[in-house]
């Protein structure tokens, strides 16, 4: 009997649930929606005896600090995410490499989330509007500006987001979604977007 061989290709998170979103407002450009396949997402547990020890290796090591509560700490190739009492989301902006993780393990309780989670970066005028439509807190820059980040629920999904720095001067915010909750929270995109138009849809990292 021949042998079956199953064949894996590697699918975004993200696949058959953006696909629908079109330009919605000709010549105009005023969202861009963006999936990021190619990063890393790692849950950090910490209990305080270790706190000294994780915070030298982060500096030494990433170049980064423990954030404050509702703040990301930004370094050349990771970020780290507050994510809530005790908890630190670590962000790659690449694949982790094992070895790094196996590190960080020998310090502090910590959870590879790169295959459980997505991520969905929202940039341009209508960012925040489009945002405002789901997120019950204020997202003004004065009170949500580059560098804060919560954790709040969007149409009954809870999400992560966290606000770049602007980009060509207009608002940038990253989401992080569930990855079995990625097609409802699109839906929710999508018709929240509709009114503004979208201007492009592509893969990054």
């Amino acid at each position: 009997m021949a042998d079956i061989v199953n064949a894996w290709t590697p699918r975004s998170a993200w696949a058959g649930t953006l696909e629908s979103i079109r330009n919605g407002l000709s010549g105009h450009a005023p969202l861009t929606i963006e999936p990021l396949d190619v990063i890393g997402l790692a849950l950090i547990s910490l209990p305080a005896a270790v706190e000294p020890a994780l915070t030298r290796w982060l500096k030494e090591r990433l170049s980064l600090t423990l954030p404050a509560n509702g703040t990301v700490s930004r370094g050349p190739q990771h970020d780290l995410l507050w994510a809530g009492p005790g908890k630190f989301l670590l962000r790659s902006y690449r694949d982790f490499d094992p070895g790094l993780l196996r590190e960080l393990a020998a310090i502090v309780p910590v959870t590879d989330q790169s295959d459980g989670r997505a991520v969905l970066r929202l940039s341009g005028e209508r960012a925040r509007d489009v945002l405002a439509k789901g997120v019950m807190v204020d997202l003004h820059p004065r009170v949500f500006g580059p560098g804060a980040t919560m954790i709040t629920p969007v149409a009954h999904i809870r999400v992560q987001i966290w606000r770049l720095d602007d980009r060509a001067g207009l608002p940038a915010f990253e989401i992080l979604v569930p990855r079995s909750m990625t097609g409802s929270f699109g839906s929710w995109l999508e018709a929240s977007a509709a009114e503004f138009g979208v201007r492009a849809i592509t893969t990054g990292g």
